[in-house]
């Protein structure tokens, strides 16, 4: 929903950066809890037996992990890149970029991931591209981010179906639960992008229940300007569903981000010294942990993950070689992107302020 230009109906500037500082202070500390819970799995932990482990990793084999985890980055710019130049608005793959780091950042910090899709959209405003033609693109992504993690763990199924019994009861629930939220989100996102009408009365219904709480003023204004903004989202959505080679290349994109996240373990593990044979055994164990991470809405659902990854590697590894490879594998594939990514953030953020307005 677009900002009435005087303020009314939105949080205060300071109160909203005071919720973003909680959420990111509480995603520091489910993240530094979740690295004790790990560590306490293996009771011979040192910080010198983890570094001993990477002194004596192979070199290609961790570089290329980093490569996966800029490809997860990379490509979800591809994807959005890819949508704005079909819409008629030049992007370059640099600000791609810099809208995949917004979206990665802020879905790592908030809740459920909801602070990913506004900061995004918000960003590619930053760069002079409309919130209607932002909202229809992000939708896209979405709906393709979706359909493709549903594709990595249909594809693992059908050709290691017995990884999914690697996995204990507790991780087998897991990985259904999250599962069936995909299929669920998937769904709705499809309704949203093809039904015209869905969208703009479900954010009619937010709209009146907001002001049966009082909590928005003058809600007329707001829903005049809701209902421009709806029309100018349909229009564009319109164009987006129905460019088939669009459709392709978005999912394409967004089946190398999936394929590219999940291949930093598998990439961790050769370079610990893990025989090439057992390399697909990792990349299937991780699909069905990303699958499994979508089910708890705390942020990142870094618990979730690194518990999956546990249950699912000792397979592989000893006990003392799982933790190890758990915590570099989530040091790269998570951590060091999301700091990466928060850092570019920050970056772009500042640059764009000193400039002034676009």
């Amino acid at each position: 929903m677009d900002q009435n230009r005087n303020g009314e109906g939105r949080v205060p500037a300071s109160a909203d950066q005071k919720k973003k500082w909680r959420w990111g202070l509480l995603s520091v500390l489910i993240a530094a809890l979740t690295v004790w819970a790990v560590i306490s799995q293996w009771k011979g932990f040192s910080l010198r037996a983890l570094a001993q482990a990477l002194s004596g990793a192979k070199p290609g084999w961790m570089l290329l992990a980093v490569l996966a985890m800029l490809g997860f980055v990379y490509f979800e710019g591809c994807a959005l890149r890819s949508a704005c130049l079909a819409l008629h608005y030049p992007t370059t793959r640099r600000a791609g970029f810099i809208y995949a780091a917004a979206d990665i950042y802020f879905s790592a910090i908030t809740p459920s991931a909801s602070g990913g899709q506004p900061a995004c959209a918000l960003m590619m405003r930053r760069f002079g591209i409309p919130g209607s033609v932002a909202a229809a693109i992000l939708m896209l992504t979405l709906t393709m981010y979706a359909l493709a993690i549903l594709v990595v763990g249909a594809l693992v199924l059908f050709f290691a179906p017995s990884t999914f019994l690697l996995f204990g009861p507790l991780g087998r629930v897991l990985i259904a639960a999250g599962t069936a939220i995909q299929v669920g989100l998937l769904a709705v996102f499809v309704l949203l992008m093809y039904r015209e009408g869905l969208f703009k009365r479900i954010c009619l219904g937010l709209l009146r229940a907001l002001t049966a709480l009082r909590l928005v003023r003058h809600p007329e204004k707001l829903a005049a300007r809701l209902e421009r903004t709806m029309d100018a989202y349909h229009q564009r959505a319109a164009l987006l569903t129905g460019h088939r080679p669009l459709l392709l290349r978005s999912f394409l994109y967004n089946l190398l981000q999936r394929v590219s996240a999940i291949s930093v373990s598998m990439f961790v593990f050769l370079a610990l010294g893990g025989p090439l044979r057992a390399a697909p055994g990792i990349f299937a164990v991780q699909s069905f942990v990303v699958l499994g991470s979508n089910c708890v809405p705390i942020p990142g659902a870094m618990g979730v993950a690194d518990y999956l990854m546990l249950d699912g590697f000792q397979a592989f590894l000893s006990p003392d070689r799982v933790v190890i490879m758990e915590l570099i594998s989530r040091s790269v594939s998570f951590y060091s992107c999301v700091l990466l990514c928060g850092l570019l953030v920050l970056f772009t953020s500042l640059r764009k302020r000193k400039a002034g307005p676009v």
